[in-house]
Formats: C-alpha cells, structure tokens, sequence
C-alpha cells in the first residue's frame, strides 16, 4: 500500500488528519480498542514537563493500521514549550539532540560525513515558515572546513543548509531541487525540517517529531509534492516537524465525537468533574440518523457526510492556526536549530550553542 492510500485509510475510517505518528497510533487504539498494535512498537519515557515517546511501525501491517510508512518515529511533547520558559526549551533541545544523534547511529553515518539540512516551507506564510526560520540559526560549516587544516576539523561535521522554497515560489519541485543538490556536494544524509498537522490543538508548536522515514512537502495541507526519501535520494533522510496548523475536519469530526457520547473532558489543572454531561440531544442535532446495527454509534459514512455538509462550499481544506504563531515559530525553530547544532558538532559544547542562538 501506498503512503498516500495509508494516510487516506486513516482519514476514511476515523475522519483525522495528521502527520505525527503518536496521533495515528493514539485514534487506532481509542477507535480499534487493542492495547497493542500488531507490528507496531510503543516505548515511553517521562521527565517534568516532557514526554517522550518512541513508535516503531515494524512491518507493513502496522503500517496499514497507522496509515504511517515503516520506520522509526520519536515524538517530543512539551506543553511548555508555548510559555516560553529558556530553561525548559535547553532542555527540550538537548534531548532533541540526543535523539537525532540516535538517528545517525541508526544510519551508521560517520563523525565526518557531510549532511544536508533542508528548511522546507514557505517564508512568506508564518505557520509554514518553520524550516527556514531553523536554516537560519545553523552552524554550516562545509565552507570552513574545505578551507582548514586537519587538525583544526576536529568535533566539526560538514554541513550544508538550504531553504529552496516552494513550487509556487521557483517553478520547481523541492525533491529536485535536493536531488541536484546533494548529487553535486555529495551528501551521505538530508535533514528536513518540516511545519506539520496535528488533529489536537493542544499539540500546535508544543510536539516535536523526528523519524527516518522522509517527508512529502505539502502532505500537511494536502498538497502532496515529491517524496523526499531514501526511496528518491538514496541516502538516509531524517525528518523533523513540528505541528503548526490543525485541520477544520479534524476540529468538527472530535466535535461530534464529543457530543454523540454525551460529555466532554475537563480541562486540565481546573477544579472541576472529569466528565461534564451535556443538557442537548445528540440524536436531535445529528439529524437522527443511526447505524442500523449500533443504536449508539453513528457510522463513518454519516460522518463524513455530515462534515461534508457543515464544511462546504469553502472550508473543506480550511486549517487553523495559533493567533500567536510567529512568536512560536521562532522558538521553537530555535530549540530546533540548537539540537542540531549539537548533534552535528562534537566539538562545540552545549552552552556555546545557545550563545550563538541568544
């Protein structure tokens, strides 16, 4: 199966779209009921205020399931990092770094192999200017290295950093613009730095992905471009992305989720029941229409015909964003830029790094 026919199962069968990985894992299993997927491998760590989460899709069953290629996913959650706390988004970096080092590992790349670094995005749209707001913070430093001695190259990998734009803005598909640039400096790895969607708004510049299975440009907002992959570039390509933006039908479909069950979820920190029971009747507003065989669910077909309804002519594509997403775009391309720095350069410590990004 296909990545686009896998992220199009998930959005036909539980009306979601998204592009992290713990979210598809997380509406198979409150949809499914199984607490463990099939081919599909879950580890979880905690620490104040972060959660990280590992998800390997291990063969092509699972892959099924989540509608995600096979592969390694690691997500890091931070709520935090929306209240802009300095100390809190070092930390969240330096646990980026380390996961992005596990990565190289995982791609058996050497001290010294070059890597290219790709800002996908817009810079002229704030919630898709994420990856050239992180090009923007990066050491690069093939340029230098080419030019020094060796034992001045020590702790220093070559990097190479780009932010080619988009089809719109060059006339040319951002997979080949890649294709011809690592062709031409020789690059044994391509790191994509990617704006995603998220099916919560609590996630929106809170969560930060990394996988090993490449990207489509686009994909988020569903204009799917070139693959951007080891499949198409023949080197290892890691893609880290951060959500930024939430669909409209993924907002409606959680909606009548809520009100076909009755209740809603308090929110966190208030004093108040876990479940709040609603005073309206689901059934009436719903238009009456039940699945023949569950008096309690409706089905997915009159699910999606009722989105269709509520959403058209205009907002079928229509996606939402945080009012203050510039201030969050910095930061957290800032947090990501700083892991970067760190995984790439041995021979910078820490604190350097964030001097360079104050």
């Amino acid at each position: 199966m296909s990545r686009q026919n896998q992220r199009d199962r998930l959005f036909e069968t539980y009306n979601i779209r998204t592009d992290l990985a713990l979210e598809s894992h997380q509406a198979v299993i409150e949809h499914e009921g199984p607490p463990e997927l099939p081919g599909v491998q879950v580890h979880t760590e905690q620490e104040e205020g972060i959660t990280l989460t590992r998800i390997t899709v291990e063969n092509d069953l699972g892959a099924q399931m989540m509608g995600k290629a096979p592969g390694n996913y690691s997500t890091v959650e931070a709520p935090g990092l929306r209240v802009h706390n300095r100390d809190l988004q070092e930390r969240i970096a330096e646990l980026l770094a380390q996961e992005i080092e596990w990565f190289f590992e995982q791609a058996e790349l050497e001290a010294e192999d070059a890597v290219l670094v790709v800002g996908l995005g817009n810079w002229n749209a704030t919630p898709d200017a994420l990856g050239p707001k992180a090009v923007e913070n990066l050491m690069v430093t093939r340029h230098l290295l080419e030019m020094s001695p060796p034992e001045l190259r020590h702790g220093l990998r070559p990097i190479s950093a780009i932010a080619p734009g988009v089809l719109g803005l060059t006339g040319i598909e951002t997979g080949e613009i890649i294709m011809g640039v690592v062709d031409r400096i020789g690059a044994k790895a391509v790191i994509c730095i990617d704006a995603l969607a998220s099916r919560s708004v609590d996630r929106l510049c809170s969560t930060i992905q990394v996988s090993d299975t490449g990207i489509h440009p686009g994909a988020g907002v569903g204009n799917r471009r070139l693959a951007i992959n080891k499949e198409t570039l023949g080197i290892p390509v890691i893609a880290i992305g951060v959500p930024t933006v939430v669909h409209a039908v993924t907002i409606v479909s959680d909606a009548m989720d809520l009100i076909e069950k009755g209740s809603i979820s308090s929110p966190e920190g208030e004093q108040m029941p876990q479940r709040v029971k609603f005073s309206i009747d689901p059934e009436a507003i719903m238009g009456g229409r039940r699945q023949a065989s569950n008096n309690e669910n409706y089905s997915s077909q009159d699910k999606r015909q009722i989105i269709h309804q509520v959403l058209e002519p205009y907002f079928g594509n229509m996606i939402v964003t945080p009012k203050e997403i510039d201030l969050l775009i910095d930061e957290v391309s800032d947090v990501i830029a700083g892991a970067l720095n760190t995984s790439f350069h041995e021979g910078v410590s820490y604190d350097e790094v964030f001097k360079y990004l104050s």
